[in-house]
């Protein structure tokens, strides 16, 4: 029984250095992918201002046109910095404020399904379908829920990150 526990013990201390030695690449793969994203979509909000303050018009955010042009940098150079490491935290926080106030102003349907009846995320159709955005083309489809940029808030930075460039916040 003993040498059963003791085998056991071993294993799990193998899996789980395995799984610790993964994490990092894991991480920068997925802050590699996130960043591209938001780069594709900053690039494409600020190629198409007049749609995207015409969509913030409908929205009646305030300052439309100025908003449009802080959005699109907002994920731009946030994508930018995220994919490469840089104060990967602070970009975090700031992409998760993003998301969260793009959710609460552009899609309040799909906030409540998301957090008051997430069986109902299963029977939705996928959301970055190219027809539903036919009428913005240039808006770039939702990628991720806020509770994503949320948890890169505290895991992304990993081991392959620019720390030696500029320390992160």
């Amino acid at each position: 029984m003993k040498t059963f526990l003791t085998r056991l013990r071993i294993l799990y201390q193998r899996f789980f250095g395995v799984v610790d030695y993964l994490r990092s690449p894991f991480l920068l793969a997925v802050r590699l992918y996130w960043g591209w994203q938001l780069v594709q979509s900053g690039w494409g909000k600020l190629h198409h201002l007049d749609k995207v303050t015409d969509y913030f018009t409908t929205l009646n955010l305030p300052m439309p046109a100025q908003m449009a042009v802080i959005i699109s940098c907002v994920e731009l150079f946030g994508g930018i910095f995220l994919a490469l490491g840089l104060l990967s935290r602070l970009t975090a926080l700031v992409l998760t404020v993003n998301l969260i106030a793009a959710y609460i102003t552009g899609d309040r349907e799909a906030l409540v399904l998301d957090f008051f009846r997430p069986r109902q995320i299963l029977r939705r159709r996928p959301v970055h379908f190219p027809d539903r955005f036919a009428h913005h083309p240039d808006l770039r489809p939702r990628q991720a829920l806020p509770g994503h940029s949320a948890g890169a808030l505290v895991r992304l930075p990993g081991h392959f990150r620019s720390r030696h460039a500029v320390p992160d916040s």
